[in-house]
């Protein structure tokens, strides 16, 4: 089990600080702009929430990313969405058996881990598109580079191609660079 609070709570904190100015702005994500991105962290917030506690209802689409889909309340439902994921990420049980996200059938503690990770790289995604500064807790970074260093380079994997970054590269920049995401990436 790992505590994806950490990681809701600073992605909750940047999505109150986007500006409506900036829901066009480019992110590190090539397919969407910042309001295309929020969309998706809605609607992963919701399908990881559905996988935690196995109600498939939540779960069976693919990702979203749509900015024309926010609702007017987006910077204080979203954030919402997000307590409620970690929420149910907390109970033990969501770690247990088999579950689904996305339309896949996953172990509960790789959905889990898929969860994290989601919070952690479109969290930094969010940070960079629209200038705010980004931290992440150890234990999460540490479960994120564990988690994505097998899947980078698969290319059936979720991942784009790995950016090659410096062995002594800060954890987090190695991690943005295995989801192949260039660290120095600037709008």
């Amino acid at each position: 089990m790992h505590d994806l609070q950490p990681a809701a709570d600073r992605l909750a904190a940047l999505l109150t600080g986007v500006t409506d100015a900036q829901l066009t702005a480019p992110t590190p994500c090539s397919e969407y702009t910042a309001g295309d991105l929020i969309d998706h962290i809605s609607g992963l917030s919701l399908a990881f929430t559905g996988a935690a506690v196995k109600d498939f209802s939540l779960t069976a689409q693919g990702p979203s990313g749509d900015a024309s889909r926010l609702p007017a309340d987006w910077r204080t439902r979203i954030p919402e969405q997000l307590t409620a994921m970690a929420g149910a990420w907390a109970d033990p049980a969501a770690w247990d058996g088999m579950t689904q996200a996305g339309g896949l059938e996953l172990p509960g503690p790789v959905a889990g881990l898929i969860a994290l990770d989601e919070l952690v790289v479109h969290g930094w995604d969010l940070a960079k598109a629209t200038g705010q500064p980004f931290d992440c807790d150890e234990e999460s970074l540490t479960a994120c580079l564990e988690f994505v260093g097998p899947a980078a380079g698969d290319e059936e994997g979720p991942f784009d191609p790995p950016v090659e970054v410096a062995a002594d590269a800060p954890p987090l920049d190695r991690l943005i660079g295995l989801t192949g995401r260039d660290p120095g990436w600037r709008p």
